[in-house]
């Protein structure tokens, strides 16, 4: 039978360094087996057989304790590293390019919407590593982990808009009550999924002035000269829902 032991770094330190649940984990994998308590038959080995242990934890960063030594010996270490910036631009290039073709968008009005895939692939990473680096985990923001997932949540959001070129949502504009430009429209549907996406992982105001502030600067970075809006033009808060 395998024993999965998910969180394996959780289990509290105590005054000496130790962690008591771990230390038991370790005896069991090394004696193969407890002994009985109950008075009756005190001093009893039971012995486990045919068991084998599989463990995970995260990272020991942001308050996220580490496992001693002498238990991680009985295990064969495997270190889950993120993918590279190239991998990822790849990944969802891939996915922008099979929604947003010359067919679903086509002429020069089609032509500049699929000119924004590259600028907002190059944004959502810019900014997704900027979080990365600035909104750190803390005991009491543990919680603030900024992965891969996060960027599907945003270009999940985007392509969901994008797939339903029928209704001609981002070329007309048509749900909103004043037309605006198709490429100032994804900028704007860019801004509310990233919102949505970090924004709701963080608990103070101040987090989430600091990551505002974060994304109107990689907006007039990456999007000003590549699209020609003013930087008031750029500060869209439109919202967008699903009835």
């Amino acid at each position: 039978m395998l024993c999965f032991l998910d969180d394996f770094s959780m289990p509290k330190i105590n005054n000496w360094g130790d962690q008591e649940t771990l230390e038991i984990i370790r005896y069991c994998i090394e004696h193969r087996g407890l002994y009985t308590l109950n008075h009756e038959e005190a001093g009893t080995k039971n012995n486990f057989d045919r068991l084998r242990y599989a463990a995970a934890m995260r990272h020991p960063i942001g308050g996220r304790n580490s496992i001693p030594d002498r238990v991680m010996r009985h295990f064969f270490n495997l270190n889950m590293t993120p993918p590279s910036m190239r991998s990822v631009q790849n990944i969802y290039g891939r996915i922008l390019e099979a929604i947003i073709t010359p067919k679903k968008y086509p002429g020069a009005q089609g032509q500049e919407i699929m000119n924004m895939k590259g600028i907002l692939i190059e944004a959502t990473i810019n900014l997704w590593e900027t979080c990365s680096k600035r909104l750190l985990p803390t005991p009491t923001k543990f919680h603030y982990e900024f992965n891969i997932r996060d960027l599907a949540r945003v270009f999940s959001g985007i392509a969901r808009v994008a797939y339903a070129y029928e209704y001609k949502i981002i070329t007309t504009c048509s749900r909103l009550k004043e037309k605006i430009p198709p490429q100032l429209f994804m900028i704007g549907l860019w801004r509310h999924e990233c919102e949505r996406t970090f924004v709701d992982k963080l608990i103070s105001y101040q987090d989430k002035k600091v990551f505002m502030d974060m994304m109107n600067k990689v907006t007039k970075e990456k999007m000003r000269d590549a699209c020609g809006f003013d930087d008031d033009m750029l500060m869209t808060d439109l919202l967008f829902a699903d009835f």
